[in-house]
């Protein structure tokens, strides 16, 4: 535990403070597809997603990683308002680039160009630029 945080690996019943800090930081949320058994489904299939948490148990940030079966992808890298530029981000990055080289595989990662604090973190841990692409999505079918 550094500074107060312990990360850890998430359980069923951190889904709704996980969902509130994804609310506090515009990462997730049923708008993109994300809910509790994509999450659960994600992890039973290799990947994983760790927690952030304060000494009396307060969920402040999440990391997800899933696994698909060539590379791990790393998503929702977020800490709550409150707890942001304390490291904390930073725990999460490192735990999850070690989750990757304990599997044995790549780790990617999608950053909006804007989150210049975020930019400079992930080149600071070894993430390179991939060059000039657009990233494109179907969110629904419907």
């Amino acid at each position: 535990m550094q500074g107060g945080i312990t990360i850890r690996h998430y359980k069923p019943s951190d889904y709704p403070a996980v969902i509130e800090v994804w609310n506090q930081t515009d990462l997730g949320g049923a708008q993109r597809g994300d809910n509790q058994a994509i999450i659960e489904h994600s992890i039973a299939m290799g990947g994983c997603m760790l927690i952030a948490e304060t000494n009396d148990g307060t969920v402040v940030g999440t990391s997800w990683m899933t696994f698909d079966g060539r590379r791990i992808h790393l998503h929702h890298i977020g800490v709550k308002p409150d707890f942001q530029r304390k490291g904390i981000g930073r725990m999460l990055t490192e735990q999850s680039i070690n989750f990757a080289k304990v599997k044995g595989y790549q780790i990617k990662l999608e950053v909006h160009k804007n989150n210049i604090f975020a930019v400079r973190l992930y080149k600071k841990l070894g993430f390179k630029y991939l060059g000039d692409y657009d990233v494109y999505i179907i969110r629904s079918f419907d």
